[in-house]
């Protein structure tokens, strides 16, 4: 069975969808599109921009998603999934892939949701750290004993997991985690807190916009961050939409949920090759690949 896995923020390179845009009508005619709707030419910062300026929260996200969804699209009758999943952002990009939302709703939503939480960054100094080699529920237990805001985020694979806080309680964990044995605890260059409850503001406003955007049926499973199971159910989908921004990305769970249901191949959609490491990391079994058209 054909799982298609979305990357997440993190994924962006300067030069991203040229060779798309290039040799693709459809990918031309989507990319113009985007940039009337977000009002701004997002290509030529895609195609041409610095890493910094890439780095852009309002650019970051929906430049992802751009080049994930355009790629899915491109691919044609070639792209036949089983199910897929997205990793944080990732998610919007399956949910289009997969037809539960169209194009421009999906780009408006990851646009909204981008400037949400770039707001929400704003409103307290935080940030996360990525945590090596210990177990899950060690670090869960540091979190729940440190002073202040931090929690699991990003559970990506086993012997990684990302915490996330307000700066002084991530910096607190981190001393805490490697006195318990973690090979590393490094903070990470990243603008805020994303999956903790320090998004709480920008959730409410991706709520109300989620709330009034029409999902439809999709044609195969989406397994979500938030409880890493197959959902078919527009209104399901929608709810852990919204939680998705306060709570962690149960990435790990997530494919080895797919590996259970009979996921045979993952095929990575977008910018880079991550997802598939982390795929590899999960089970070494497991097969993947790029996709490409």
């Amino acid at each position: 069975m054909n799982a298609y896995i979305f990357p997440g923020q993190g994924a962006q390179f300067s030069g991203m969808g040229l060779n798309l845009y290039e040799t693709s009508p459809l990918a031309q005619e989507l990319f113009e599109q985007a940039n009337k709707i977000l009002g701004f030419q997002i290509t030529d910062i895609m195609f041409e921009g610095t890493a910094e300026d890439l780095k852009q929260t309002k650019v970051t996200q929906p430049a992802i998603f751009l080049h994930s969804v355009i790629l899915a699209k491109t691919l044609g009758t070639n792209f036949k999934p089983n199910m897929v999943a997205g990793h944080s952002l990732g998610e919007f990009s399956a949910l289009v892939a997969n037809g539960a939302l169209n194009f421009e709703d999906g780009l408006r939503l990851v646009s909204k949701r981008a400037l949400a939480m770039q707001k929400a960054c704003e409103l307290q100094p935080s940030t996360m750290a990525a945590v090596l080699g210990l177990d899950d529920d060690v670090v869960e237990k540091i979190c729940a004993m440190t002073e202040g805001i931090v929690v699991a985020a990003n559970y990506n694979c086993p012997g990684q997991l990302v915490i996330s806080g307000d700066v002084e309680a991530v910096h607190r964990a981190c001393e805490a985690l490697k006195a318990e044995g973690a090979k590393r605890a490094l903070v990470l260059p990243v603008g805020g807190a994303f999956h903790s409850p320090l998004m709480e503001p920008a959730r409410e406003e991706l709520a109300a916009a989620i709330e009034n955007t029409h999902f439809s049926k999709p044609n195969c499973p989406i397994y979500q961050n938030v409880t890493a199971n197959a959902v078919i159910d527009e209104t399901a989908i929608k709810l852990n939409l919204i939680s998705q921004l306060t709570a962690p990305v149960r990435w790990t769970q997530s494919v080895q949920k797919m590996i259970a249901d009979g996921a045979t191949l993952f095929t990575e959609v977008g910018p880079g090759n991550v997802l598939q490491g982390l795929v590899k990391k999960i089970d070494r079994e497991a097969q993947t690949a790029s996709a490409s058209v």
